[in-house]
Formats: structure tokens, sequence, C-alpha cells
């Protein structure tokens, strides 16, 4: 059954955001005082008394805006309207009915989807009369709240309910792909999204930075599901300038602790720089499955050592992630773009592998024979026997003898005897040491 949407849309800085949060339970969209903070539709997907839902945020609707952000923030706007099931028009009670409130309720009122009037920052009861005049727009019942101080949801939520279809509970699908896209600024990510769906689903545009925040969007590809999370390019602290810019670059990271797999995107027209073995790092150290992604395949001059060349250049420059699978694309042309999701279903797979206990135990034992640990100070390491302790990624306990023997180029060996048993393709392999003094035999 499909997740009804509710779709938060109204004029800029009315509170969207905060609501947002409030109804996703977490700081998830960016929050500040003043208008178009918000530009792309972030997605929550959230429960409400037990019932799966998706939450929408949307950019601050000025139809009439000239400026090319703007409009495709409306546009944006326009086709989260279309997704809903519900639409919440959020309303300023400080500042009362305002001839732009009237434009967007005009809009909604053509979508001829159930529009909730939704007063905000009607922050004390003495403010309740500030409904009135919005029984105006011809909506129905307004309906008062405080996103700032959480009052006023109980009936909102009761609204919101009685428009919903009946829903029978039933198994939530748990093999949802979360990919995130994280590179640079302005390497081509929403691009790659607009391409993989489509549609313009995420703005595009060359000024560096457009997007700053993590945006969700589900969809399936070849009968597996998906959740691509667009971030907002990372940058070196030392460039970060704006407040709102930390928040972004806080917010790419913590995209990856909510995805399986992530595609680091290159800018194939500059190669590879130091911010890009940054991310690298950050995605390594979040244990997440990898990717990497060379955009702006198109815009490359090339010759029969083109390919080759960058290849090993990117291997030289990132041995830390030397599983992660390469490929070469053009989000522009469409040029290999859906290979881009074949890898990430195979990493995402890799990355939830089990290893059989007793062939775990006997690739251990067999690269042991083979090349004995080293003795420190007189003492030899002995490896007693291996077992998974976790997946996502893929995590093996080694218990030993004595832990501080065990030198990390030795674990490193252990590593490349396991992936070449099992590839292991795009994923992250975790080996821990723990002491034990009994064998896995009982000896």
């Amino acid at each position: 059954m499909k997740r009804p949407v509710i779709a938060i849309v109204g004029r800029p800085n009315v509170g969207k955001s905060t609501i947002f949060n409030r109804l996703a339970g977490e700081r998830r969209a960016i929050v500040e005082d003043r208008p178009g903070v918000t530009r792309d539709r972030l997605y929550a997907q959230v429960e409400w008394f037990g019932r799966p839902l998706t939450i929408i945020d949307t950019g601050g609707l000025e139809l009439y805006a000239d400026d090319a952000i703007l409009k495709n923030v409306r546009l944006q706007a326009e086709l989260a309207i279309d997704e809903a099931d519900v639409i919440l028009l959020v309303v300023d009670g400080t500042e009362g009915l305002t001839a732009a409130d009237e434009m967007v309720a005009e809009l909604l009122r053509r979508s001829g989807k159930p529009v909730l009037i939704t007063v905000n920052k009607v922050d004390h009861p003495l403010h309740e009369a500030r409904r009135y005049e919005f029984f105006a727009l011809g909506l129905g019942d307004p309906y008062t709240i405080s996103a700032a101080h959480g009052t006023g949801f109980n009936e909102l939520f009761h609204a919101i309910s009685q428009h919903l279809p009946p829903y029978v509970p039933g198994e939530e699908d748990h093999d949802v792909i979360h990919l995130a896209l994280v590179g640079r600024p302005n390497v081509g990510k929403s691009s790659l999204v607009n391409a993989l769906l489509g549609e313009e689903r995420v703005i595009v545009s060359d000024i560096p930075g457009t997007t700053r925040d993590a945006v969700d969007t589900p969809f399936t590809y070849d009968k597996t599901p998906f959740v691509l999370i667009d971030t907002a390019g990372m940058r070196r602290r030392g460039r970060v300038y704006e407040k709102t810019e930390k928040y972004s670059v806080l917010r790419a990271q913590f995209a990856l602790e909510r995805s399986d797999v992530a595609a680091l995107i290159i800018d194939a027209t500059t190669g590879l720089v130091e911010q890009d073995k940054h991310i690298a790092g950050f995605v390594e150290k979040a244990g997440r499955g990898l990717l990497l992604v060379v955009n702006k395949w198109d815009a490359v001059e090339k010759d029969d050592k083109t390919h080759e060349r960058m290849v090993r250049e990117l291997r030289e420059a990132m041995p830390f992630i030397d599983y992660a699978p390469i490929v070469f694309i053009s989000a522009k042309t469409g040029q290999r773009i859906y290979r881009v999701l074949d890898l990430a279903k195979e990493v995402a797979e890799n990355h939830a592998f089990r290893f059989q206990t007793s062939l775990l135990n006997t690739i251990i034992r067999d690269a042991v024979q083979f090349s004995p640990p080293p003795a420190r100070k007189g003492k030899a390491l002995k490896i007693r026997y291996a077992t998974q302790v976790g997946v996502r990624p893929p995590t093996i306990a080694l218990f030993v003898n004595d832990p501080e023997l065990m030198h990390f180029s030795y674990m490193r060996y252990l590593e490349n005897q396991l992936r070449q048993a099992f590839p292991l393709i795009g994923t992250p392999l975790r080996l821990v040491v723990r002491e034990s003094s009994v064998s896995a035999d009982g000896r």
C-alpha cells in the first residue's frame, strides 16, 4: 500500500519547516527566521499512531517571482501538491490574511485535494481569535497551532486522519535501498537525480550550493525500491561561511547515517581534488557502501588511455576505498546513469552480506597457515576463532590470545584474504579483535 502523502505549503517564512520538524519528530529541515531557506522538497517517512506516512516540506510559494531560483521553488511546491493526499496550507497568525495567502489558496483550490488551513504562530489562547479572518479563504475551518511550542497538533492530526484512506496494517518493505548522493558543490548530484527520475525533482542550477538540505526521493527501479538522498555539496570547513551552509554540511554527514550506500560524485572536468578524498573518508568512517561516480564524462577530451588513466589516478589517490566500484557517466546526456543504480543494488547486497561461520574460520585458518603473524616481543599471536557479529557493513570479530599482538598490517592481510574469497564489491569490511582464552572447539 502506498504511504499517504501530506504536503506542507504556503508563502515564505510562515513556519512550514518548523511544522515539518514537529511532524517528523526530528530536526530534518533547516530552520531560520528569514524567508527562502528551504528550496527543495524534503521528505520524511514517519509513523503516527502506528500508521506509516510521508510528509513533504516545500519552499515558500511566491507565485509571481521573477528570480530563476524562486521560480524553481514554486515548481517544487507544485510538484509536491501533485503528490499529496492532504495539503496543509500554512499561514501566519501574527500577520493575518495576506494577498499572497489568497493566491496560494486559489492554487490549492484548483488542485482538488483536501486542504487544511493551518494558522501557525498562535502562541497564546488569547490569540485564538486570529483564526477567524482565514475563513475568507473558503477552505473550511482553520486550525490554530504553535509549531514553536508544539500546541494544537492533536486537533490537526485528527483533521488530517479524516482525509486519509483506511489503513490496513501489513508487513513493511524492509528491502528499500537508501542511496545518498554526496560530493562537492556543483558536481552534478541534483542533475543525476533528475536524470534518473525523468523529472525536475530537485532544483538544478549552475550556482554552487543550490541544494542545501538533504532531499529524500522514493522511487522504484527494476522492481527494487530506492530512496535517493540528494545532499548539499560538502565544502571544506574553512570555506563554510554561512550558518545555513554549516547546517548543510552536517546534514550531508547525517544523510550518510540514513543511507545504505553512498555514491560519491566526482567532476571529470576538474578531476579528483582533496575534498573528494575527505568525503570518501566520511563515507568509509560511517561504514556505508560506496561507489565512485565520475560525472560530466561527455565533457572530457579522450584518447584510448583516458579511462584507464583516470581509474589509476583514483585508485592511487584513495587506496583506503579500493573496494569501491567506479562508473563513468554523464547526467546531462544520460550516458550510463542507470549503471549507478545497478551498482548500488549490488553494493547494498554486499553491505548486508553474512558469512557462513565454518567457511569464515576456514578462510582465516588457511590465511594464518600460509602467512603466520609475526611474533611481537617474543610472543606469538594466536587467532582462536572468528565469527560475524554484524552487517551493514559486515563485521568480523577475531578472538585471539592477546589483542595487543595484532598489528594493523596483519589485519589488512586477513581482510584481503576474505575479499579474495568473497569480493564484496563496494562495502567496507570491519575486523575487530577480542580476547579469548578458549578456542572454537573448546580447547
